[in-house]
């Protein structure tokens, strides 16, 4: 089987973190967000991952050639000269997508985190004899996106309702597709969407099918969504594979911490934390709701919360960050110095507080 991830563009919205990196290689869990896609696609037999790209392209496989080793998968990028939307990528990679075994293949946005039960979408896909299917996840607030209005037995997708008024359902596209070869007949090279130009075409025809993804799921684009992302992520781990988690009496909730990191006496760490490889906490360090990427030092009582710490980055002594702060690659942040929403570009030192939202060039 193959597939394909919708990696596109430039990432603005996870800015000053994909100005070092495309979006996809952006820590997520201290592995590359599109390595989570990645390994769940091995897992069930995916052989080849095409990547669709407009930007950097030679980043990315340089990048990917020691997981294509690793994980004994094919990777390769199909590049964009103009951006084609969400459909025309398809189009373009064409070639690479279809082969003699007439298989279905899977469309993945990269933005997507979830537990990716791909095995049950094949399943599924098999069983409904349609000729694409759509992953759906429900939502409490379905007036902010495109509802999926579906038989709630078959999964036959009925129509598509964009941004509601009205209560229609609460169930959106949660972006993780299972397609036909011949839905590629149906799309053209040119920017075209495939919310809403292709899918309301097959679901016209009664051939598409939503399955309601089981657990968790969340568009991680942006920092706020990125951190709750974080949240759902480490509550599945807790759930599927606990003893990936740090335990101990300085721990609390949640926390995730590569085996290289070092962390001083007296930290409290948690709920909801992750912590990169090479990153050294120092003694008395208090952090919740945060990433602090590889190669971080958090020096003495310090404390974060809500923020993002980019890699290789410092945040001195008694200093406190917090609501969202955003440190792009090499920050130095000064000793006693306060970032109340401060999002920072890479290589800049902090050396006063930041006292509202703001972005620091």
């Amino acid at each position: 089987m193959k597939a394909l991830i919708l990696v596109g563009g430039f990432g603005t919205r996870l800015r000053p973190l994909t100005l070092s990196v495309p979006k996809p290689l952006v820590d997520f869990a201290n592995k590359p967000m599109i390595l989570h896609q990645i390994e769940a696609l091995k897992a069930v037999g995916v052989t080849e991952v095409v990547l669709a790209i407009n930007y950097q392209p030679e980043v990315m496989l340089n990048f990917l050639k020691e997981f294509e080793k690793k994980l004994e998968i094919k990777i390769t990028c199909s590049q964009e000269t103009e951006p084609l939307g969400t459909a025309g990528p398809l189009a373009l990679a064409r070639d690479k997508l279809i082969d003699d075994s007439g298989e279905p293949f899977f469309v993945l946005n990269s933005d997507v985190i979830s537990e990716y039960p791909l095995k049950k979408m094949i399943e599924f896909h098999r069983g409904h004899g349609g000729e694409a299917s759509i992953m759906v996840t429900k939502v409490d607030e379905p007036s902010k996106y495109g509802v999926v209005v579906m038989e709630e037995t078959t999964g036959k997708v009925e129509k598509f309702v964009e941004k509601p008024k009205t209560f229609v359902g609460n169930k959106i596209n949660a972006g993780i597709y299972l397609l036909n070869p011949s839905v590629l007949d149906r799309i053209e090279l040119k920017p075209t969407s495939i919310e809403k130009e292709v899918f309301p075409k097959i679901a016209a025809e009664n051939k598409l099918y939503a399955m309601v993804l089981p657990g968790f799921w969340m568009d991680i684009g942006q920092p706020k969504d990125y951190i709750t992302g974080l949240r759902l992520y480490l509550d599945f781990l807790h759930k599927k594979s606990s003893s990936k988690l740090a335990t101990g009496s300085h721990i609390i909730g949640n926390v995730l911490v590569d085996e290289s990191a070092q962390i001083g006496d007296g930290c409290l760490i948690g709920p909801d934390v992750a912590i990169g490889p090479g990153c050294v906490i120092e003694p008395g360090v208090r952090l919740s709701r945060c990433t602090v990427m590889r190669g971080v030092r958090i020096k003495k009582h310090a404390c974060i919360s809500g923020s993002i710490i980019g890699w290789h980055s410092t945040v001195g002594r008694w200093a406190r960050v917090e609501n969202m702060t955003i440190l792009g690659e090499d920050v130095h942040v000064a000793d006693e110095v306060y970032s109340n929403g401060g999002v920072v570009l890479p290589h800049k030192e902090i050396k006063s507080s930041i006292l509202k939202p703001e972005i620091v060039m």
